[in-house]
């Protein structure tokens, strides 16, 4: 049906009678050697053009130097440009709406805003096949990924996206950028393959030194909140890779844009040293490869939880999923870094959740990151959904 509406948008029906003879391509002629060049729009048969004795089936007279008129044909009856475009865009428009299904897959990126006064960024994401695991479940990597995603995302749609990643015109005049220093998320439920997220992220003042940034991800079908992340960002000078104070110029650009908001996970517990030599299970020899560089040439944040979860035994994740993560880096990892991952079970159980400590270092024995890791049994997410879509400190975000 589409396609009849989109020939006939295109082309007229000749009428009974007149219609060229039939060639190769049914009723199209087989022979369209009449030369013929646009003329205002139109097209029109040259005078001086040779032509077989017959073109379309109708006599041609060349003898005066004019040409008789032809039946109307396949060439002389197509629009000009502008009509055939205009009716192009009706016609897929039309159809588009038509294939259109409850239940189909839109596809939702680039769809986002800022809202309520300019300090809340909200954007909707299709979790793919490629981001699940053997549980058919959005991964911690998607999560944290999606997290850097709306974050710089945020920063480019109010202008604080200069050069690198999220960096203001002032932050690169002094050479600093951004470096996480702290990560918590609470996992509720997690996303499946086909589901539509959303994610609402702001920004807020953390100490002298610091910044915030919140996350709350929910369903866009039921409005169930499935995650909450908070984190801490710090300035580090690119050249010295040492960290920097926050300069008053960069807080004069970021100030209007901070939320006055406690954390959306407000969990003050200290993360302690694991000792290696209490490790119930090791992975050394862990390198970073190219691609797990960002543009400030060290190794993105999220390729930290995959080197820790790799010390975590196999049985944990068979019988287990994972319900919290809290990270905080201790210094950055380069592409020439060799490491190795220790995990410890912690013997402090809190009701049916198992706890893990985690320690990523270097081989010669510097910390590069510790952790805390809070684990369920399967499925124990699927119910007792979050439904408030407030802030911790009472703000709504929806």
């Amino acid at each position: 049906m589409v396609a009849a509406a989109a020939s006939s948008a295109f082309f007229s029906v000749p009428t009974p009678g007149t219609s060229p003879k039939p060639g190769k391509f049914g009723n199209w002629p087989s022979s369209l050697s009449v030369p013929f060049k646009p003329d205002n729009g139109g097209f029109h048969v040259k005078a001086n053009a040779s032509a077989h004795p017959k073109a379309n089936g109708s006599a041609v007279n060349l003898k005066s130097g004019s040409l008789e008129t032809p039946p109307r044909s396949f060439i002389n009856q197509l629009p000009d440009l502008s009509m055939l475009l205009s009716k192009i865009t009706t016609v897929f428009g039309a159809a588009e709406k038509q294939w259109k299904r409850p239940g189909m897959l839109v596809e939702p990126f680039g769809v986002d805003r800022i809202f309520q006064d300019g300090v809340f960024f909200r954007q909707s994401f299709s979790i793919r096949s490629y981001e699940i695991g053997v549980d058919r479940t959005a991964s911690i990597e998607t999560l944290m990924n999606i997290f850097q995603e709306t974050s710089l995302n945020h920063c480019k749609s109010i202008g604080l996206l200069n050069d690198g990643f999220g960096r203001t015109p002032e932050m690169c005049k002094r050479d600093l950028i951004w470096v996480v220093t702290k990560i918590q998320v609470e996992v509720n439920r997690y996303p499946t393959w086909g589901d539509t997220i959303e994610v609402n992220t702001w920004v807020s003042e953390s100490g002298k030194n610091g910044m915030g940034r919140d996350w709350l991800i929910s369903d866009c079908r039921t409005g169930e909140i499935l995650i909450r992340a908070t984190s801490v960002w710090a300035m580090m000078n690119q050249n010295t890779r040492r960290l920097s104070k926050f300069p008053y110029e960069v807080r004069q650009e970021i100030a209007p844009h901070f939320v006055d908001s406690a954390p959306v996970i407000e969990d003050d517990r200290k993360l302690h040293k694991l000792d290696v030599k209490t490790g119930d299970s090791i992975r050394d020899g862990l390198t970073p490869r190219w691609n797990d560089l960002d543009v400030n040439q060290h190794v993105n944040n999220v390729k930290y939880i995959g080197w820790i979860l790799k010390s975590v035994p196999i049985e944990v994740f068979e019988t287990q999923e994972l319900c919290g993560v809290t990270l905080e880096y201790r210094r950055e990892c380069g592409r020439d870094s060799v490491l190795e991952s220790v995990t410890t079970m912690d013997p402090a159980k809190e009701g049916d959740r198992c706890v893990y400590q985690h320690l990523l270092r270097l081989e010669d024995g510097a910390d590069i990151t510790i952790g805390r890791t809070e684990w369920r049994p399967k499925n124990a997410g699927a119910n007792g959904a979050i439904s408030s879509g407030k802030t911790s400190n009472g703000n709504s975000v929806s």
